[in-house]
């Protein structure tokens, strides 16, 4: 399985949940691709990685929400 399978299953139960703490999507792969500016590893931007540790909890699944769609996305692209 794919790290953007893994990561877009792990989307889904995130999103799926009721739980008050919303985990960080970080997966230690913290490499910053140079055209996107998102990481490579979670599929966040700069800015949404700084502000992560003071967002609320709504906000941080919109992050959430936001990297479902780039995973949708990325596996889109891949398969064109």
């Amino acid at each position: 399985m794919s790290q953007l399978t893994r990561l877009q299953i792990r989307a889904d139960q995130v999103l799926n949940s009721d739980a008050v703490h919303v985990p960080s999507p970080c997966v230690s792969i913290c490499v910053v691709h140079p055209t996107t500016g998102m990481c490579e590893g979670c599929l966040r931007t700069l800015d949404e990685i700084a502000a992560w540790g003071q967002m609320p909890s709504a906000q941080q699944r919109g992050v959430w929400q936001h990297i479902q769609v780039r995973c949708a996305d990325k596996l889109r692209g891949m398969a064109s």
